[in-house]
């Protein structure tokens, strides 16, 4: 017995210290959010949470109210859902909520990429520098010719007898399209001297990008599972063989072979070259660039398509407005004239169809928004009180069912308005209410403060610019009218857009 008792001892102390680094004694301080560790040691809430994010957030609010901590996976999460607070996380300096930490873990995991010192730094320099402004007038330049490249290529025509009508899925269609033209536009262009002439070129772009998509397509099924670390083992050796094909299609040896590559991803691997990155590093890098930049775009498409085929009122105004600006720079589309030329004012000069890609967003874009707490800090509530929140923890927001989808600031909130964001007087709508109060952060697709989206302007002009061309070259129709706009695939909350649980049929000819 004596022998006994200090293994028995030894073996107690193990297992309350497991225990406790499990966080199952963890207990609300005085000031702290209400405090839920759920059923599982350690795992707490997370079983329920990667089901349906939004249906648990929606319940833990009603149990909770606008502020509380639940524990995910061995970290404990204090969730906002007040609109009216997002404020005190957005704007909060980065010496207590950071941003980089939560998103160098998660880059890591997914794309094996390991970040250099101010690595999300060099990337908001550079986006502002390529992405908006002026070098959004050279990338509007490139994505149009990628874009009429890819969806003009052996379309039957209207008055072509033996190929009237072309058949695919919407989600397949768009997707693809978007991803493979915004790819080249980023990443470059065969060049002519090493084809033998610009059309052979073309060719091996067409060929290249749609190998390049149906790989990326496979990866992207298997993204929620592999961020969230759950992929059985064989998804797992798939995920890998995936990552080593991209990190060589993508490799810096290949794009630096290419023509009009962006000043964007040029100047990525330029900063990256300088500070002693060794190549292997830098294609990942390329491929956490391409998923960034692709992932989300051709999903919103899909959506702001099939919204507009759904709403005739809404095509209607979205089509006029297209043909306005397009008819104010004396272009017509007809057999045998010049291409379309969309440029980036053009594209400034569409407020309804802006309206629609908001709306289509505020849908379908549901984002969740986390920072890590660098210190021990207090977050300071619009009603007045204040919550402490300890150091090691994460705040997170989810704005889609906090603000997207409330009522109170969207009124019936479910329900496809393409003017929800215009004034009467037809000018851009931000006065949105929260119990009396104006909001500043109504509509969160592109998240907020420091972290939001560097991308999102190039983005948008993506969407536009797809749906631009789709109205004016093609004439298109869903297969079956009557068939109901599919499901959220409820397994991707959080990544971004979000996608359908099934695809679309519809069909497309040429107009001229």
């Amino acid at each position: 017995m004596g022998f006994l008792l200090p293994i028995l001892l030894a073996l107690l102390a193990s297992v309350l210290g497991g225990l406790y680094f499990l966080g199952a004694f963890r207990q609300r301080r005085p000031g702290e959010p209400p405090l839920d560790r759920g059923p599982i040691p350690w795992l707490g809430h997370v079983m329920e949470f990667r089901r349906d994010t939004a249906k648990f957030l929606e319940r833990m609010k009603r149990k909770h109210g606008d502020i509380f901590t639940i524990q995910l996976g061995g970290f404990y999460f204090t969730f906002l859902m007040d609109p009216l607070s997002f404020g005190t996380v957005v704007k909060e300096a980065r010496a207590k909520l950071d941003f980089t930490k939560f998103a160098e873990q998660l880059v890591q995991k997914v794309f094996g990429y390991h970040s250099m010192e101010n690595d999300h730094k060099f990337l908001q320099m550079s986006s502002n520098k390529h992405l908006m402004g002026d070098g959004l007038v050279v990338m509007t330049q490139a994505m149009m010719s990628n874009l009429q490249n890819l969806m003009l290529h052996s379309v039957g025509t209207k008055h072509d007898k033996n190929k009237t009508w072309n058949e695919d899925g919407l989600f397949n269609y768009s997707y693809n399209i978007v991803f493979r033209a915004g790819y080249l536009a980023l990443f470059g262009n065969e060049t002519p001297k090493s084809t033998g002439s610009l059309e052979k070129a073309k060719e091996v772009d067409r060929e290249e990008s749609q190998e390049l998509f149906r790989e990326f397509r496979k990866y992207d099924q298997l993204f929620p599972n592999l961020a969230y670390g759950v992929l059985p083992p064989g998804e797992k050796r798939e995920a890998e063989r995936l990552k080593r094909l991209f990190w060589n299609m993508l490799s810096v040896q290949k794009v630096r072979t290419k023509d009009n590559i962006s000043g964007w991803v040029r100047e990525q691997q330029q900063v990256r070259e300088e500070h002693g990155m060794e190549d292997f590093m830098q294609n990942r890098y390329m491929f956490l660039l391409l998923w960034a930049s692709q992932g989300n775009t051709g999903p919103a498409a899909f959506w702001l398509l099939l919204y507009l085929m759904k709403h005739p009122e809404a095509m209607k105004a979205v089509q006029g407005e297209v043909e306005e600006v397009l008819k104010e720079t004396d272009q017509e589309v007809k057999h045998g004239g010049p291409l379309i030329d969309l440029t980036r004012d053009m594209l400034l000069k569409t407020p309804i169809l802006d309206s629609a890609v908001e709306e289509t967003l505020r849908l379908t874009a549901a984002p969740v928004l986390t920072r890590a707490v660098l210190q021990d800090m207090s977050l300071k509530m619009s009603d007045g009180n204040e919550y402490r929140i300890r150091e090691g923890d994460r705040v997170a927001l989810f704005p889609y069912t906090a603000v997207h989808i409330d009522p109170e600031v969207h009124p019936d909130p479910l329900t496809f308005k393409y003017d929800r964001f215009l004034t009467p007087e037809g000018g851009k709508k931000s006065d949105f209410y929260k119990g009396g109060k104006k909001l500043k952060y109504y509509n969160m697709p592109w998240g907020a403060g420091i972290t939001m989206c560097p991308g999102r302007f190039f983005a948008t002009n993506e969407l536009k610019q797809f749906v631009f061309l789709m109205l004016m070259y093609f004439d298109f129709e869903l297969k079956n009218p009557e068939e109901k706009i599919p499901d959220i695939d409820i397994k991707r909350w959080g990544f971004g857009s979000m996608q359908p649980t099934k695809d679309i049929q519809f069909r497309y000819r040429l107009r001229f």
